[in-house]
């Protein structure tokens, strides 16, 4: 005899339980969540850095971000959980007339869609914040104090956690075999735990969002990109508190993680692929890097086994994929957040909640993230990519 449930997701991540907490809280409460690991989190949700800003150059980005700040400031009280935000600042700083032309009109953009808080810094200014941050090239930049990081772990379960308390259910060990669809209309998932009926699936799925959608026969342009971070020993030559700094030069980005530094920068060797194994040669790599924006950082000790590659799920344009999968009623996306899914997080919960539910979405105009874009060469351009 099979399972039912009104809407069954696909991933346990953090994508995943912010849409049946969204669920839940919206009244649908016979929501089934279903994880193939044995813990949450094994996935790209709990290698992320956990950053979160709105200084993006699209209005659907700024905008999933406006609504996914607030949300983390006030987390708990809205789900009954913390999930660590810390408003530190994101502070881009720009070695270029081009880039620095950029951030303005970045600005402009964030400003109009209601961003109060960025503000465009001169290079004396960026030098008080980071005085040990290598500033003769630096031009200026852009600095917005409600940017920061959360915990991803935390975010992830206080949804989770808020979700089963309004009714959800969370399968553990529960990899997906298969979906079954009739006359264009989905009717039930088989699971390794047994087959669920439903009319509702959600591909929450991460990294391995197309291998799900194939499932349907829905041929998905998400890719896993190997993305890996190193932190340093305990280090105090920085301050105790300092904001995500990015080099637009080098798109080498940087900030404290306790006692320690925690060092990033997307190698554009890297190729597709699900390699989540850390490679030794980056660490030369990154720290030549930081050492020739950040001096000090020549002193910083690594070791190895620290470090850690998790995996992007990437688009052709950087933005993620949010809608219904045309010609199958009843199987929604939620992917491709390309390194964004932690700080979407709550925008992305809330929109597939209300396509769902209300058939269209409500928070905000959804039409840019379509899966239908790609087909129709209707593709966005987010340049800021970390």
């Amino acid at each position: 005899m099979s399972e039912t449930a009104d809407v069954v997701i696909i991933g346990g991540g953090v994508v995943g339980a912010s849409i049946a907490f969204h669920l839940a809280e919206a009244g649908c409460r016979d929501v089934l969540v279903l994880e193939r690991e044995a813990h949450q989190g094994k996935g790209s949700t709990g290698k992320s850095m956990g950053g979160v800003r709105a200084q993006f150059s699209t209005p659907v980005n700024i905008l999933l971000s406006l609504y996914s700040i607030d949300f983390f400031a006030r987390f708990e009280d809205a789900t009954g959980y913390p999930a660590d935000y810390h408003p530190h600042g994101y502070l881009f700083a720009a070695t270029s007339e081009r880039h620095l032309d950029y951030l303005k009109a970045n600005r402009e953009r964030q400003i109009a869609l209601g961003l109060k808080d960025v503000e465009l810094v001169t290079v004396e200014e960026i030098a008080e914040m980071v005085p040990q941050l290598r500033s003769d090239d630096i031009l200026g930049g852009t600095f917005c104090h409600t940017d920061g990081f959360v915990d991803p772990h935390s975010v992830m379960m206080g949804f989770t956690l808020g979700a089963r308390e309004r009714g959800a259910r969370l399968w553990l060990n529960a990899s997906v075999e298969g979906i079954e669809v009739e006359r264009d209309e989905v009717r039930a998932v088989v699971t390794s735990r047994g087959r669920v009926q439903t009319r509702v699936v959600v591909n929450a799925a991460g990294a391995w969002a197309a291998t799900v959608a194939r499932m349907i026969g829905y041929e998905l342009p998400v890719k896993p990109l190997r993305r890996q971070l190193v932190p340093t020993e305990p280090f105090d030559k920085l301050p105790a508190r300092f904001p995500m700094v990015i080099d637009m030069a080098t798109g080498f980005h940087f900030r404290r993680e306790g006692r320690r530094i925690l060092l990033a920068w997307n190698d554009p060797c890297e190729t597709p692929g699900f390699k989540t194994d850390f490679d030794l040669s980056f660490i030369e790599k990154i720290l030549t890097r930081a050492a020739g924006r950040v001096p000090c950082l020549a002193e910083a000790e690594v070791n190895p086994q620290r470090a850690w590659a998790g995996l992007y799920e990437m688009t052709p344009d950087h933005h993620a994929i949010i809608g219904a999968v045309p010609g199958v009623r009843g199987f929604f996306l939620a992917n491709g957040f390309s390194g964004h899914g932690v700080m979407h997080s709550p925008a992305a919960g809330k929109l597939v909640s209300e396509l769902i539910l209300q058939g269209e979405a409500k928070l905000l105009d959804a039409r840019p993230l379509r899966p239908e874009r790609f087909d129709e060469g209707d593709l966005l351009s987010e340049a800021t990519i970390l």
